[in-house]
This record gives structure tokens, sequence and C-alpha cells, in this order.
């Protein structure tokens, strides 16, 4: 095949751009506006970041196709034979584990269970095989698990029979039976679509079109108005867990760029300021705040950087309550200018400086990772033996203080000894740990201090998973609302609860809820329905 020729490389500046943008909207359908607008618009910052040197090749892949595993494993490949956990050892290679799936019946809480009896023996019935004994009842049945294929939301059309007069013309209608209830749309299902949309990542227009599929139509505008319509009771819960996570201890946060068309259009219509540049960014920020024993999960989209969400929720924080721990990224737009806490970074974000260079400084960016490895199979040791944040601490500064103490004394004589150039790959990455090493390494002087932002991170994916497929919310309550769902959902799965079931009983509650909603959370709920279940 001959190779494509070069093609002729076109700049446009941001004016030409909108205005390109502007001329070609009219033309085509909004959906492809929306591909198109995206991709012009990644386009140009990938040229502007390639431009200003801020970019490489490793980079961008990641950041267009996400990160790859980035474990010590998959970055430095043991040698056949050896475990990766040691650079010499042998080891036996494991047998495969026998069974008949990748998951067993405990996995399955939701399927209904059908017992089984046996069609011609019983209990206490002489065995048919020995003739000497009695049989008696095992406590575990052998269990076999079956799964069809049908519509998520599925239709009954109820054929109302009617009888008319032949005489005075009357018509007499059959009444409806209780189940067909007293709208077209039963609460549960705007509470299924919102966990599609939001918790799974289900753009309406595929739901849509499944829906079709099953001849079971559900048009994308009128699923927009079942979750809008259901939102009312979760609105509740979701300010009183923004006042719950604001007590928090230990709060992660981080953010991700979010396309809102209304606040973008908005945005660029504004004024400049005087001073100062203009601001044109869109962010959905998450905060993981730890109440107690309990994780709370919250999602803010708009206009603000994940430090000013962190100062809106810890305005609503108790007067007295000690200084929390504050876990981000570097970046100093996430830091809190409003408020004292004790700042931790993310480890793992200054570990990936150096995964980034490993091809260029592979014997220098081992040594690196190696010893972050160790911190965290001490982290791990001090999970599996279940420490209080005192003991993990203790357990830190005897095992992983050595290392990280050696590792900051390598970082400088790179420098100092001139072993490695300051604005090369590796010493970027390393001028970027040397210079937040307090924040770095706060687990070696804080209990309770993480060591990195994963949890953050875990729960942004909820919405990046909404950006790709959904590529954008048209209003800022469209965003409000999805903010609610995802907070909801998160919280409900950090908590071990079962998000579907735990909105379903505040479809079912809500007047209960309105009264009292601190008794309606998701760690406490399940106590609240049954009392008023059994009241």
């Amino acid at each position: 095949m001959a190779k494509a020729p070069r093609p002729e490389v076109t700049t446009l500046t941001e004016a030409q751009l909108e205005q390109l943008l502007a001329e070609v909207r009219p033309l085509v359908p909004a959906a492809t506006y929306q591909l198109l607008d995206g991709l012009l618009q990644t386009l140009q910052w990938i040229m502007a970041a390639f431009e200003q040197k801020t970019l490489s090749i490793a980079r961008l892949k990641r950041m267009l196709f996400g990160h790859s595993t980035e474990t010590t494993a998959k970055v430095f490949p043991p040698q056949p034979g050896t475990d990766p956990a040691s650079d010499h050892a042998p080891v036996e290679p494991k047998a495969k584990r026998k069974g008949h799936g990748r998951k067993g019946s405990k996995d399955y809480p939701g399927a209904q269970r059908l017992p089984i009896p046996h069609p011609t023996l019983k209990v206490g019935q002489l065995c048919p095989q020995c003739l000497r004994a009695k049989l008696y009842l095992l406590k575990t049945p052998a269990r076999l698990i079956r799964i069809v294929a049908q519509p998520l939301f599925q239709a009954t059309l109820y054929e109302l029979e009617r009888l008319r007069c032949a005489l005075c013309g009357a018509v007499f209608t059959a009444a409806a039976p209780p189940e067909a209830g007293t709208s077209k749309y039963d609460p549960s299902v705007g509470t299924m679509l919102a966990i599609m949309r939001y918790g799974a990542g289900q753009p309406m227009y595929r739901m849509d079109k499944w829906q079709t599929h099953f001849g079971v139509p559900l048009p994308a505008s009128t699923q927009w108005e079942l979750i809008e319509a259901a939102s009312a009771t979760p609105a509740l819960i979701y300010d009183a867990l923004i006042g719950i996570g604001a007590q928090g201890r230990l709060l992660h946060h981080d953010d991700t760029t979010m396309r809102v068309n209304s606040l973008r259009q908005q945005l660029r219509q504004a004024p400049a300021p005087p001073q100062g540049k203009k601001r044109t960014g869109i962010f959905t920020t998450n905060i993981v705040s730890q109440v107690g024993p309990h994780p709370v999960a919250l999602f803010f989209t708009g206009d603000k950087h994940a430090g000013e969400n962190l100062d809106q929720l810890l305005q609503r924080r108790a007067a007295g309550l000690d200084q929390p721990l504050q876990m981000c990224d570097g970046l100093s737009r996430n830091h809190s200018k409003e408020f004292e806490t004790i700042l931790c970074n993310c480890l793992l974000h200054g570990r990936r400086g150096f995964v980034e260079v490993v091809e260029d400084f592979p014997e220098e960016c081992r040594f690196v990772v190696k010893s972050l490895r160790d911190v965290y199979r001490v982290d791990a040791q001090a999970k599996e033996q279940k420490l209080s944040d005192a003991d993990r601490l203790a357990l830190h500064q005897e095992h992983s203080r050595p290392v990280m103490d050696t590792l900051h004394a390598w970082m400088n004589e790179q420098f100092q000894q001139r072993k490695v150039e300051p604005n090369s790959g590796l010493g970027e990455a390393i001028k970027y740990m040397l210079k937040r090493w307090e924040p770095l390494t706060r687990f070696l002087e804080v209990a309770g201090a993480p060591l990195d932002n994963n949890l953050s991170e875990r729960a942004l994916k909820m919405a990046v998973l909404h950006r790709r497929n959904s590529m954008s919310y048209k209003t800022l309550n469209g965003a409000r609302v999805g903010d609610l769902y995802m907070s909801l959902i998160h919280t409900c799965q950090l908590n071990r609860v079962n998000p579907f079931g735990y909105l379903m009983a505040m479809q079912r509650h809500g007047q209960e809820v309105l009264k009292n909603v601190n008794r309606w959370l998701p760690w406490n709920f399940a106590q609240a329905e049954e009392a008023s279940d059994t009241g």
C-alpha cells in the first residue's frame, strides 16, 4: 500500500475555531456537531501543548487512551521463573484453581431462589443404596444458576373489557387491577434510568434504541423527565451528605474536565476580567470524605476547581473540629485557599513521573519504583492486620521511614553530583517529588494520613465514563441531577449498599425522609425502613 502524503498543517486561532463551529452548527445534526466540536477542541489543545513542549508522545497516548496498569511487575517485567516480589527467587507456577466459573452462587444476591425437593427421597427415609442408615438433610444444597435475557424495562398492556348498552348506549369498563398502578410509568423506571445513566454511564439514546429493539419504546426525552421527577427525594439526601461530608477527618479530592453546554456558552460570552485570565474551564470535582466509619462521596460540576469546591464544602464544617487531612495531587489549584488543612500529596502521582521516563532511565526509575513498592507493602501489611491509625503510623515509621530517607538522599545526590540534568524527564520527576516531599511523606508524621489519592480517582471514573459516553450535560440543572445521583450511587457502593434498593426505598418513603433525613442515609436506612414497615 502506498504511503499517504503528508497533509498540509492548518492552524486556527480560538476566534477562527469558534467561527468555524458557528458556521457548521446549523448544517449537521446536534450529536454530530457535539462530536465535531469535541474533536476540534481536543486537536487544538494537543497542538498548543506540543508547541509549548509540555506534552510527550507517551503522555499523549496515556491521556487519549487511558492509563494502563502501572504495577511494578508491568513496569519492570520479571524474568521467566522468578517471583515478581523478588528479583532472584525462583517460583513454581501456580496451579489453576478448579471451579465451574468466575463467580459462585454467593455472587448473585439478587437471584430468585427456588428450593427444589428431591422427587422420591425424604429425610428419615432408609438409604436406598446401603439399606442400613437413614437420610438426613445437608445444610448446603446443590446450587444451579440459570440466567435468561429480558428487556431492562418491561411493559404490560391491560385490555379492560368494555360493554355498551344496545338501547341507551352507556359504556361499562372493567376496573383496572391494583398492579396496573395509577400512572403509566412505575416509580422504579426513573430510579433505574438514573442508575443506568449516572452509575453505568449508559447514554439515553442507547437506552432508547435498546428498548425499541424489545418492542417497549422509551424515548430519550421521556427518560430525562422521569429521572428529574425521581430526583426530589435523592436531592434531600444529597444535601444532607454534603453537610455530613464537611465534618470528615480525611478528605480525598480531585477533578476532571466536563462539558456543560449552557455554561460553556455563558463563559464564552462573559467579558474578560480587568485583571487576570478569563475563566473558561468546566470541571467535575469529586470529594470522598471519611466520617467515622462511613465514607461519603460527593460530586460537584461547574466552573470551579477542586480546591474551590473543597472550600465551599468546608464552609459547612462545624467550629472547633480539628484540621482535616486533605489528600490531593500536587496541583496548586487543589489547595484550600480559605481553610487550614493538613495537606497530603499523592505518592502515586510522584511515582508516575518516573514510570513515564522508564525507557530512557531504566536503572534510576527501577530504584525509585521498587523503593515505593516497599512502602506500599508495609501499608498492605497494616491493612491486612487491621491496625489502628496509631499502630499503622508506628509501623511506617519503623519500616518505611528508612526507605524514604534513602530515596530522599538519592534524589538530592542526583543533582548535587550532577548525575542528572535538571530539565530532563528524570530531573523533572525528581524535582516534583523533592518540591512536595513533606506532603508526600505525611503518612510518616500523622496518624491516618493516606499514601495516595486512589479513592477519589476511582470515584471520578463515574464522571469520566459519563463524559465519554454522553459527551456533555445540556444545562447546569442536568449537571446538578447527575452530581446528586453519582454522589448517592457511589456512597452506596463505598458502604456496600445496593444503590437501586436504596434509591427505591427513598421513593417509597419520601414523606418520612422529608421529616428526618438523617434516619435515611445509606448506612442506616435499613433500620428506618424496617421500623416504618412494621409500625
